[in-house]
């Protein structure tokens, strides 16, 4: 049989199951089918079937995997494929039909986490995991789904990191219920770009402030966790955070994001009318094609205003400094590392998100769905386009 054929004996014997048991029994049959389609995936990825010679070789079969998956259909057990002896390079081989499947059961995750944060009861809940898996779901297992998730969302938090050629920080705020009060919290998140020039987020944690033993906390476990060789830190201005810099990566330049110091300069502007001036003259300082050029153009731009807005001149020269170490990256990663627009986007999710829970009970639950919304967001990244080209830098 070419390693390329569908096994006929396979079809016919799924084909048998469908006309004695009809809809009854559909699983059993889509189990073979499945188990089928990812043998022949892994042949097709390792070049050649079993005991087949072929040049064109990457490496080895290497027996199966037993993985339970719910369905609509009932239980597939499952016979996932492995391999060994890889070419170098290549990526570990696993069936794509299951990483498909495995987003399912992160949605599935995360619906489960929006409605437990919501404080929806157990009833209900089992209503609605019928309705997206196509079966009822008893009490303890919606109690061990929730226990399965957070220590799934743990072991993504903790995982190892690597070098990180840029580190991006920012926060965003829900709304938790603390001691009887309701309290704005903080989402800090840590996303970077590797040295393949694809993003990642790294980690997050939950605090009631943005504090720098809550930023050093954060920083503090990147590092344990192996995060180095970090060349340049975006945020914006924030004396928690730049206190948590100072003492946890001191030899790493930081880069003021530009967009809010922009925003900032508004509140040093006298008058209405010059604020679309003031934010061109910014503009042009950050845009210069150098950084001695563009200190040239800031002390131009500061003594513009020296007399007609002493306040807005003696704030550039004390804070526009701060949104000009980004000249020290190849002149093609500056647009994109001028700012921290790269966890914007992110932001407004976690804003729609957590708009349906409306309120948490507690840090944990705003840690669980927050942790499940960015877990989701960094595979989508790391396995997606790359961010920034690597190329002669």
């Amino acid at each position: 049989m070419p390693h390329h054929d569908f096994d006929a004996t396979t079809i016919t014997a799924a084909l048998e199951l469908l006309t004695k048991h009809g809809f009854d029994g559909l699983a059993r049959p889509l189990e073979m089918l499945f188990n089928e389609a990812m043998r022949l995936e892994r042949d097709a990825y390792l070049g050649a079937g079993p005991w087949e010679r072929s040049d064109g070789r990457r490496g080895y079969a290497n027996g199966f995997k037993a993985k339970t998956v719910k369905s609509r259909v009932g239980d597939l057990e499952l016979r996932v494929p492995k391999a060994r002896d890889l070419e170098s390079g290549l990526e570990p081989f696993y069936p794509r039909s299951l990483e498909r499947g495995s987003r399912i059961e992160q949605a599935l995750g995360l619906a489960l986490a929006e409605m437990y944060v919501q404080g929806v009861s157990t009833r209900k809940v089992k209503e609605i995991t019928e309705q997206l898996c196509g079966r009822e779901i008893s009490s303890s297992q919606v109690s061990r789904l929730a226990a399965q998730l957070d220590g799934e969302l743990e072991g993504w938090r903790t995982r190892k990191l690597g070098a990180i050629r840029y580190l991006v920080l920012d926060a965003t705020y829900v709304k938790v219920r603390h001691a009887g009060s309701v309290l704005d919290c903080a989402v800090l998140i840590a996303a970077g770009v590797r040295a393949d020039g694809k993003r990642s987020i790294l980690g997050c944690s939950v605090s009631l402030s943005e504090a720098e033993v809550h930023w050093r906390g954060l920083l503090e476990s990147l590092v344990d966790r192996g995060l180095h060789g970090v060349e340049l830190v975006t945020s914006d201005d924030h004396a928690g955070l730049k206190a948590a810099l100072r003492a946890i990566l001191p030899s790493v330049a930081w880069q003021r994001c530009q967009v809010h110091l922009q925003r900032n300069a508004a509140a040093y502007v006298p008058k209405v009318d010059m604020r679309r001036s003031v934010a061109s003259d910014i503009r042009a300082v950050f845009s210069a094609p150098d950084r001695h050029e563009a200190e040239r153009l800031l002390k131009i731009v500061a003594d513009r205003y020296r007399e007609s807005a002493p306040r807005l001149a003696e704030w550039m020269e004390a804070n526009l400094p701060e949104g000009l170490n980004v000249f020290g990256l190849p002149e093609h990663h500056r647009r994109r590392l001028r700012t921290s627009n790269m966890l914007e986007r992110l932001n407004r999710e976690l804003k729609r998100r957590t708009r349906v829970a409306s309120l948490f009970p507690n840090e944990a639950s705003a840690l669980r769905l927050a942790t499940a919304v960015l877990a989701e967001t960094s595979d989508e990244w790391e396995t997606g386009r790359t961010y920034l080209s690597m190329e002669s830098t």
